[in-house]
């Protein structure tokens, strides 16, 4: 085994330019796929973890996936019956027995609820008008499915009972309606309620549509302004293991009839993209890869060519084709394994400069950076793919060396 591990160097540095250009173009495409999935995978963690940190992970609705059955269809199930242009059966928006679904959702061990009331309204101060969704908590419940309570920078959640028409509004709106905690602003609904609400906190989550256009008030004070009493139009639900969101909305849109959308399906369209960008970087990264593995091709087949002679010698010493076919494949996995390790390192090296490449503007995350990803598995998968690549090229070419007829080579050669 040493001896064929010595035979198999000893090739490839007699061809160092050759062997340089090759592993050169491994490592190149080892330190490009390091690079850009670190930078995408940093920035899709993020993401997710934001999603995940920010929002419910199950919404249930008071709307249903399809229209209701019409009465027909209702009294005839098996009939002959076909409709047309019949409008759908309407109901009085909210969630029925709202308490009750709660009561059976939190059952369910790791499963927390808390119902809101969601609905616009104009929030005016001064000349500045500017619309926004106002959603209705129950503080002591909606600090269970949410973080808004840590994302608050001025005030307290509590003020929220202390107060009477206390509001809870996003850093974006505050600098659009200029005002501050302890202001008073008017705010009307559709209905054309109007209220004197007080500003008694300010939150920040990094999400844009939530600091520019949220705001959260007691569920009994956005029932006034909506004018819709005692109504609940979403249970928000917060689970301990988030992968069981799918599958729980599932269960619980099959037995209330109740929309329930999990964090997955709200998000769908975007987890979408990423499964593309990803599949754009392994496909980049692939092509690369190729090239870099063409040329050890192209090296070793060379190096068959021109070692018939003493691939000869080596069958008439008692080298097996099996010995003769290692001896080229452990050719293309050493330098495989060289382009690993240099890619490694440039890899490193890129992910440490984009690292200190400084915006004008704050990212999403709050700050000035490229969002990256530090993670082992990314450089062991890189490393994975090079010596595959390598090793599968240098196939073809240790098949035919090792396939040679020493006796009428070595005639040939006479």
């Amino acid at each position: 085994m040493n001896l064929i591990f010595d035979l198999a160097r000893g090739m490839l540095s007699r061809r160092r330019r050759q062997t340089l250009v090759s592993v050169m173009g491994v490592a190149l495409g080892v330190a490009f796929f390091i690079a850009i999935a670190s930078l995408m995978r940093g920035f899709q963690t993020y993401f997710i973890e934001q999603v995940i940190d920010v929002q419910p992970h199950i919404i249930v609705k008071d709307e249903t996936r399809r229209p209701l059955p019409q009465a027909v269809e209702i009294a005839h199930p098996y009939g002959a019956v076909a409709l047309s242009g019949v409008k759908p059966t309407e109901r009085v928006r909210g969630i029925r027995a709202s308490a009750e679904k709660m009561e059976i959702l939190e059952a369910i061990p790791g499963v927390f609820s808390s119902p809101i009331l969601t609905g616009q309204a104009l929030l005016r101060y001064g000349s500045r008008d500017v619309s926004v969704s106002i959603t209705g908590i129950e503080p002591a419940r909606y600090r269970r499915v949410s973080n808004l309570e840590k994302d608050l920078f001025q005030g307290r959640m509590e003020d929220l009972r202390s107060t009477a028409n206390g509001l809870i509004i996003g850093i974006g709106l505050a600098q659009k309606l200029g005002v501050v905690l302890g202001d008073s602003i008017i705010a009307v609904s559709p209905k054309g309620v109007s209220l004197q609400m007080k500003i008694v906190g300010i939150f920040r989550t990094g999400l844009t549509t939530l600091d520019n256009q949220a705001g959260y008030t007691l569920l009994k004070v956005n029932q006034i302004l909506q004018d819709r009493p005692n109504v609940v139009n979403q249970i928000l639900l917060r689970l301990d293991d988030v992968t069981g969101a799918e599958p729980l909305a599932r269960q619980i849109e099959a037995r209330f009839g109740d929309r329930s959308e999990s964090w997955e399906e709200q998000n769908r369209n975007v987890l979408t993209v990423f499964v593309i960008q990803n599949a754009i970087m392994y496909s980049v990264t692939g092509a690369i890869l190729l090239v870099a593995a063409f040329g050890i091709y192209n090296i070793i087949s060379t190096v068959v060519f021109e070692k018939t002679r003493d691939i000869a010698i080596l069958k008439s010493l008692g080298f097996t084709e099996g010995d003769i076919q290692w001896l080229f494949l452990l050719q293309g996995m050493i330098a495989g394994l060289l382009g690993a390790v240099l890619g490694c390192v440039l890899g490193q090296i890129m992910i440490e400069g984009l690292a200190q490449i400084r915006f004008q503007t704050e990212t999403p995350a709050g700050n000035d950076r490229f969002l990256l990803a530090h993670d082992w598995r990314i450089f062991a998968v890189a490393s994975f793919f090079a010596i595959l690549a390598a090793s599968v090229a240098a196939v073809v070419p240790a098949r035919r060396a090792a396939r040679l007829d020493p006796v009428q080579t070595i005639r040939g050669a006479a």
